[in-house]
């Protein structure tokens, strides 16, 4: 089964909120993603608006032919402003202003209360959920006991593994992450952190379905120009993934 690519054009928004203009365009480069052979855009709403805007994701809706996943916090402020727009996904992501990017997954457990109300309201609206969590396998028992479609595996402690160091131990914690997800039937999907060095590993765990990148392929977007980054990164996750 082909892995899907998600491309996470945040990083685009970033550098137009640089100089607060018009220029570069993320729905520009989100077309581009998609005809580069992206199946999906991801973008994170923020409650401080650091990059994405309202403005950003309502055009998002409108124009792309693969589907549109929203990360924001599970809070009211954000329902009010994703729901109008209803994106096929919302992926609930933890988020403090203080951080520079997601820090960790979400703690379904400790929320759980809370989250019961938010994806009710996203479901009513026919929106499917996504939680973005650490790959422990009572926080994936939890997001199935809370009914989301899918869970999303923070990849960030692997992404992170200092060079030389053994990656076994934290794949293993994503395979069996994995595979509990998939047999409580949540669709398996991961993200962060993710590059064309690391990503094959992961893209080989026969449950995902799905990886988010974002960071790593505007990056390489800068050097070589955003339709080949995308192309790489999906022919890199399909060779980690066959």
């Amino acid at each position: 089964m082909a892995v899907r690519l998600g491309v996470n054009i945040d990083h685009v928004a970033t550098i137009r909120q640089a100089r607060a203009g018009r220029e570069p365009e993320p729905v520009a480069a989100a077309l581009l993603a998609q005809s580069a052979g992206a199946h999906g855009i991801t973008v994170h709403l923020r409650a401080d608006r650091r990059h994405i805007q309202e403005r950003d994701v309502r055009i998002l809706r409108e124009v792309l032919a693969v589907p549109l996943n929203v990360e924001c916090a599970a809070t009211a402020e954000a329902m009010e402003a994703v729901i109008p727009i209803k994106p096929a996904w919302v992926t609930l992501v933890p988020e403090t202003r203080e951080e520079l990017t997601t820090q960790g997954g979400l703690d379904a457990l400790f929320l759980h209360a809370h989250l019961r109300s938010i994806i009710r309201e996203l479901h009513a609206s026919e929106i499917r959920v996504s939680l973005f969590i650490d790959p422990v396998q009572e926080q994936v028992k939890m997001a199935a006991k809370l009914e989301a479609e899918a869970v999303e595996f923070n990849t960030g402690i692997y992404a992170d593994i200092t060079p030389g160091a053994d990656p076994a131990p934290e794949l293993a914690r994503l395979r069996e992450a994995s595979r509990l997800a998939a047999k409580l039937g949540l669709k398996v999907l991961a993200g962060h952190g993710l590059s064309l060095q690391n990503v094959g590993p992961v893209a080989a765990i026969p449950e995902v379905e799905e990886l988010n990148i974002g960071h790593a392929i505007i990056g390489r977007a800068i050097l070589v120009g955003l339709d080949r980054a995308v192309r790489e990164m999906v022919e890199a996750v399909n060779e980690g993934g066959l």
